[in-house]
């Protein structure tokens, strides 16, 4: 019992920084601290490629997994968008009526964070992952094989719960535990696999679509194929450390379903408030990333006339500035605080949204990479945010749906904006009617970044949280203190104390915390 209690106390006892237990906490003292506590922390700064070599081996390949599995996600998701105009020719549909397939995608998602995610916190993050690419190689290859309007949309809607279950399985697999000082990179990077994803996809399409009689349907083919190999990835890594110190404290208690039920109850007591701020929070990114993101290449090629190739070198070069954005803020918000993050650069992507959605030469490329930069720049914040803020017990979970449930909420984002476009048309170009789509996004986008900063304002951080059990206070309550410190002193006992490698054992816990 000592040595579990002496591992706890160091691992809650600030070393410095702005800090405030929410347990304790009045709402008019937490309200007067949302301003204050956005002070940066200014934490050492070590060079990235330092952070970056503190990974072990196997720290690394879990990185890798999760990152190519959320690439291939977002890759995924984005071959519809990509393929609008196509699909609403063979379906014989409008352009809006073809983005309802991206709607149900993200209406059904988080079907698939709930059940994927209680699984995976239930009984490990690896299977669960390898369902969900199972999924994906069948209702992608379902999807490539659809020959009317009504088969597309139940793929669509198939997929979309396969797909939910992968973003906060991901985030577990990657980051629980990596080592704290790199929490920040690592979290920018593996966020940035949406904008590989979307790179990967917008380069394919040019490569598939319409380049063989099949039309668009070798892009879903081929969509299929890859998480093969990512599920073979998978199958040769183990369950993460910080998940099997859980499953031995469930174990000790004697009632491993039992306790896992008790956590469940424990975290919805102490957390609902929480939980519902977390959604909240991910409608906004969520409508910040399709919002500027999914109509974006069709307003180019409707309003402004341009080519394939044009369309291609744009995007391209703003998941480039996206990639650059996630992982460079991502870095900075280990040093400058999460929130602070996120604030400052939605300002700047707010600033910049004229000239990313109005002009209409060539010269947008460059406005195309530096939004696409603030705004997954942002997003480079989000999966170590969310974990920090989430109960250790249910992270995946918690991390998972949330982002789905936001998904929920901002899953009519293409749809809204198409529709809204069709108010404002232009002159057509031969048959095609054309539509002023880029006043829409800005207006949209614009709303958007507002909302963010107020919740990223309001909302709590805690910033150097503790991932280890021994630090885990809803474990403790749940699963009792003699099961936590039969489990640190085992560990201890096989010379292991410094296991829990999101935890070197120094004080760094800077977090802010709120109200939960």
């Amino acid at each position: 019992m000592a040595d579990y209690a002496d591992e706890k106390t160091r691992g809650d006892s600030p070393s410095s920084g702005y800090i405030e237990h929410d347990e304790h906490m009045s709402v008019g003292r937490y309200i007067a601290t949302r301003i204050p506590s956005l002070k940066p922390p200014m934490n050492k700064a070590p060079n990235p490629f330092s952070l970056l070599r503190l990974l072990n081996a196997q720290q690394w390949l879990f990185f890798l997994v999760a990152f190519f599995a959320w690439s291939w996600d977002a890759f995924d998701f984005f071959t519809v968008s990509l393929t609008v105009e196509q699909l609403s020719e063979e379906f014989v549909k409008t352009p809006s009526q073809i983005t309802w397939g991206i709607t149900l995608v993200l209406m059904f998602r988080s079907v698939g964070s709930v059940i994927f995610g209680i699984a995976a916190d239930r009984y490990g993050r690896k299977w669960p992952f390898v369902v969900n690419n199972i999924l994906f190689i069948i209702l992608e290859l379902g999807t490539g094989f659809c020959n009317t309007y009504k088969q597309f949309l139940a793929c669509r809607a198939l997929f979309g719960i396969a797909m939910g279950g992968l973003y906060g399985n991901a985030a577990a697999t990657a980051l629980e535990d990596c080592p704290e000082a790199a929490r920040g990179i690592l979290s920018g990077m593996l966020q940035q696999g949406y904008a590989f994803g979307y790179l990967l996809a917008t380069v394919f399409a040019r490569g598939l679509v319409d380049t063989t009689s099949h039309g668009w349907r070798p892009l879903f083919w081929f969509g299929a194929c890859p998480p093969v190999l990512i599920i073979i990835f998978r199958l040769c890594l183990p369950e993460t450390k910080s998940f099997r110190e859980r499953q031995a404290v469930r174990a000790a208690k004697g009632n491993v379903a039992g306790t896992f039920i008790a956590e469940g109850r424990v975290a919805l007591k102490k957390h609902w408030l929480l939980l519902t701020y977390l959604v909240l929070l991910m409608a906004g990114f969520n409508f910040m990333s399709h919002g500027s993101q999914d109509l974006y290449p069709t307003m180019l090629k409707n309003q402004y006339n341009f080519s394939p190739n044009a369309v291609t070198v744009t995007q391209v070069v703003a998941n480039l500035g996206a990639m650059t954005g996630g992982t460079t803020i991502g870095y900075s918000s280990q040093i400058f605080g999460r929130r602070f993050s996120i604030i400052v650069i939605s300002i700047i992507g707010g600033v910049l949204l004229y000239p990313y959605s109005f002009t209409g030469s060539k010269s947008v490329i460059a406005a195309a990479f530096f939004e696409q930069f603030c705004v997954q720049g942002a997003w480079g914040v989000i999966p170590i945010h969310l974990m920090e803020l989430s109960p250790g017990s249910f992270r995946t979970f918690v991390v998972g749906t949330s982002y789905q449930l936001g998904n929920l909420v901002s899953s009519a984002s293409s749809t809204i904006e198409s529709t809204i476009g069709e108010r404002f048309p232009l002159p057509p170009k031969g048959k095609t009617k054309r539509y002023e789509y880029g006043k829409v996004i800005c207006i949209f986008m614009a709303c958007v970044f507002v909302y963010v900063i107020v919740l990223a304002l309001v909302g709590p951080e805690r910033l150097g949280r503790k991932f280890g059990v021994a630090h885990d206070n809803d474990m403790a309550e749940a699963a009792g203190q003699d099961a936590m410190a039969q489990v640190v002193h085992h560990r201890d006992g096989k010379g292991a104390a410094d296991a829990d490698s999101s935890d070197d054992g120094k004080d760094h816990d800077h977090g802010k915390m709120g109200p939960v």
